[in-house]
């Protein structure tokens, strides 16, 4: 986020404090001339803003330090923003684990904790596993329920902007399952369900292999892989939240589903999990002639599909992740397809934040909420990220 500038003291009051505010949390400390020329705010304006700010908890006045020189009068009082004010969970609900992350209000994560969960568990039973989840990560961690701001989930399948799963295979009673209703049971703040895939690409974008750049798309290859993209530097959902779904595109003609792609013998892979994938890709790996046809297939899938998604949305980078980011030579011969098909094609490279990208994106929607309701103004004061 740039910077903020104010006009004078008629400003709604909202919009005064969201702009010292702002100038406070881009600094340690600082005073209230340093304030007053950041923000182009009148002197009064700024102490008014900051005694407001104090009383809310946002901001705390900086104890003198020691020894400071006393020859030249009392020191100016420093302000700093209170990131401990509140703080932010980032959740990932996957087939074999769940996956919580606690964060203070500068996004800076205070601890994580995953748990193992039953592939075929019901949905009660894996929305009761991320509970318990949570509740521990927040005791290891001395967080209060009651501080949190924000919780960010990171979901299989389709996700309406209401929280609703539209549909969702991965997980067993996951299509229709009212998701983001049935968490915010569990929590007093708002609750924002994402994609997972969705949810990894804004993360990638913010601390992994996408920082540089606001145009990308994030491949999160499993069973029926998915991708979520940005343009522009903001997160693409499409009409109906669908938008990355290439897993589905062997419904227009591509050919076998992914049991008969990965399948050693002449019958369809079952049961199609993880763990019989692994197999099939350690088997390969050993010199199986079959199992490498088999990952050869899959390859081969995965690579038309995101080579059809990087046409449509012509990305400068392309970040590729889930199984894939273990697969022996993958980028290759997608970088060769891209190569072929593209009129300048994008650089591809692998997921610096491996596991961890769903549940890290969730946070950062989280945050994003919560800078939005700290930090948004109106009209008149312009905010750039």
């Amino acid at each position: 986020m740039g910077r903020l500038t104010g006009g004078d003291p008629s400003l709604l009051r909202r919009i005064n404090s969201a702009v010292v505010l702002h100038a406070l949390r881009a600094t340690d400390h600082a005073t209230l001339t340093e304030i007053t020329r950041v923000t182009g705010l009148s002197r009064p304006t700024v102490e008014g803003v900051v005694e407001g700010l104090v009383e809310t908890g946002l901001v705390v006045e900086r104890a003198a330090e020691e020894g400071a020189a006393r020859r030249q009068g009392r020191p100016a009082r420093r302000f700093r923003f209170r990131a401990e004010a509140g703080h932010l969970l980032g959740l990932d609900i996957g087939a074999h684990r769940v996956t919580a992350l606690v964060a203070d209000l500068d996004g800076r994560v205070l601890g994580t904790l995953s748990k193992d969960v039953d592939e075929k568990a019901s949905a009660d039973e894996r929305l009761e596993r991320l509970r318990a989840t949570v509740a521990e990560l927040l005791r290891r961690v001395g967080v209060s329920r009651g501080s949190l701001r924000a919780v960010g989930v990171g979901s299989p399948g389709v996700v309406e902007a209401d929280g609703t799963v539209r549909l969702g295979t991965a997980l067993p009673e996951w299509t229709g399952l009212k998701l983001g209703e049935r968490l915010s049971r569990s929590f007093k703040c708002p609750v924002l369900v994402e994609n997972d895939a969705n949810a990894a690409a804004v993360a990638e974008h913010w601390k992994g292999a996408g920082t540089d750049t606001d145009d990308m798309v994030f491949v999160l290859a499993g069973l029926s892989p998915g991708a979520g993209s940005l343009i522009g530097g903001r997160l693409h959902r499409g009409y109906g939240g669908a938008a990355g779904e290439i897993g589905a595109l062997h419904l227009l003609g591509r050919g076998a589903r992914p049991e008969a792609l990965l399948s050693t013998t002449d019958e369809p892979l079952h049961p199609l999990d993880e763990q019989a994938v692994a197999d099939v890709f350690a088997h390969a790996r050993e010199g199986d002639e079959r199992a490498r046809a088999a990952v050869d297939r899959f390859v081969d899938r995965l690579v038309h599909d995101v080579a059809a998604l990087v046409l449509a949305l012509d990305p400068e980078v392309v970040v590729i992740g889930g199984w894939a980011a273990g697969l022996d030579g993958v980028l290759d011969p997608l970088r060769g397809e891209l190569a072929r098909c593209c009129l300048r094609p994008p650089r591809v490279t692998l997921s610096k934040l491996g596991g961890a990208a769903v549940a890290t994106g969730a946070l950062r929607l989280a945050l994003d909420h919560v800078e939005e309701e700290l930090f948004a103004v109106e009209s008149t004061v312009t905010a750039r990220r």
